[in-house]
């Protein structure tokens, strides 16, 4: 099983950065697409970024792309995000998984504690 460890978050001014980090442990992911979601309050749990197994490919949500950037270490076993021009729209709990499919919300293995985003205007 695996374990996802999110860590990284904080509060940050509107136009500010954030560099997040998602640790896994239990087994190796380095052949799986890796993801980042985000569940604001009152809202589902959405898609924000994926990124393939060799790190070639990414793909973005319409409302992140251009400012956030997925990437990952499979020697470390760590996938990551940097968010840039952060929003007071992007304050939310960031969670990583595998997704399902490509730009799916949805997780293959049980979702971690996240990491809390918080952007003030």
């Amino acid at each position: 099983q695996v374990q996802l460890v999110e860590s990284g978050g904080g509060l940050v001014q509107s136009g500010g950065s954030l560099r997040l980090s998602c640790a896994a442990s239990g087994r190796t992911v380095s052949g799986y697409a890796m993801g980042w979601f985000r569940q604001a309050p009152g809202k589902e749990r959405e898609f924000v970024a994926t990124i393939s197994w060799s790190g070639g490919a990414t793909y973005y949500a319409d409302s992140v792309k251009g400012r956030f950037t997925i990437s990952r270490d499979n020697a470390k076993n760590t996938v990551y995000l940097q968010m840039n021009s952060l929003q007071p729209e992007d304050t939310a709990v960031y969670y990583c998984n595998a997704p399902t499919s490509l730009v799916s919300a949805g997780g293959t293995w049980p979702w971690g504690q996240g990491t809390q985003v918080t952007v003030s205007s």
